[in-house]
């Protein structure tokens, strides 16, 4: 599947070298020149290895777990970049070293959220289907695959002691009859909101969510800008936790074809990046080639 993220997950690993990745049949040259080339490009990015402390954004910082890596706004750009998809420079990356998994935060500074709303899941979900549909129209004109959201993969749910707001949405590509799904997570903070968006393959989605959990007990604001801290006459989002849902994965999904791409975990570039970075870190000679089934 071809396809360019616009904003928040990596993709479509370098597609040119094409079904070369999937056969045991021997490379060209150039195809082979290629693949090297790429691997020394992720070489060459900044990563950072746990167990380290980074700062996030000036206003929060992180403890990477050890057995994760980590890259910088301007080294996420560029794996984005390396994997044929826009970034812009504004997310972190973070991931398990074997990168089953992958997660990007990005800080919105539109002020203190208000999480005095109440949440109705299903009023909710009725407005992501309809703009879901909405959405279907301007797919058939593109010819892209029509989408269908089939419920709440893990409805929305808001901890009013940490301050964390999550949930999961479940869809179908109409076409394929493919299931595809993601993961959210909000960190409310004085002056905005954390994003965190979870890339993972949908059938190890349960395990992938408890470890990113796990990995953001070690996240916090700095001190100064924890949501406890807020004081009148700092500046006040204009929306609450319900648009952060609606907002969030419903417009992104609508107004850019997401959700195939970033929701089905990308099938088959997916696992050509997981094989690249595997490969680079854990030492695996000729991991690009497998099987043909």
């Amino acid at each position: 599947m071809k396809a360019i993220v616009t904003g928040l997950l990596m993709g479509i690993a370098l597609l040119a070298a094409g079904q070369a990745a999937y056969s045991d049949a021997p490379l060209p040259s150039a195809e082979e020149a290629q693949r090297a080339e790429f691997r020394k490009q992720l070489r060459e990015l900044g990563w950072i290895h746990g167990p380290r402390h980074v700062e996030l954004f000036s206003n929060s910082a992180l403890e990477i777990p050890a057995g994760y890596m980590f890259l910088d706004p301007a080294d996420t750009a560029k794996l984005q970049a390396l994997t044929h998809n826009l970034g812009g420079g504004t997310q972190y990356f973070l991931a398990p070293e074997d990168l089953h998994w992958s997660a990007y935060f990005r800080f919105s500074d539109d002020g203190y959220v208000k999480d005095d709303e109440q949440i109705d899941a299903a009023a909710l979900l009725k407005s992501i289907r309809d703009n879901s549909e909405e959405g279907n129209k301007i797919r058939r004109e593109k010819g892209w695959d029509e989408l269908t959201v089939t419920g709440w993969q893990t409805p929305p749910h808001y901890d009013a002691q940490t301050k964390h707001l999550e949930w999961a949405i479940a869809g179908r590509d109409v076409k394929s009859g493919e299931d595809i799904v993601n993961f959210n997570t909000r960190l409310l903070g004085r002056g905005g909101v954390m994003s965190v968006v979870l890339l993972a393959e949908p059938t190890a989605l349960p395990t992938s969510i408890a470890e990113l959990k796990t990995a953001l007990t070690g996240f916090d604001y700095v001190a100064g800008q924890r949501y406890a801290e807020y004081k009148p006459g700092d500046k006040i989002a204009k929306y609450g936790l319900a648009a952060l849902i609606t907002g969030g994965a419903a417009a992104i999904a609508v107004k850019t074809g997401f959700w195939k791409v970033a929701l089905g975990a990308l099938a088959a570039g997916w696992k050509l990046i997981v094989a690249a970075v595997v490969a680079l870190f854990a030492g695996i000679r000729n991991f690009f080639k497998r099987k043909t089934t």
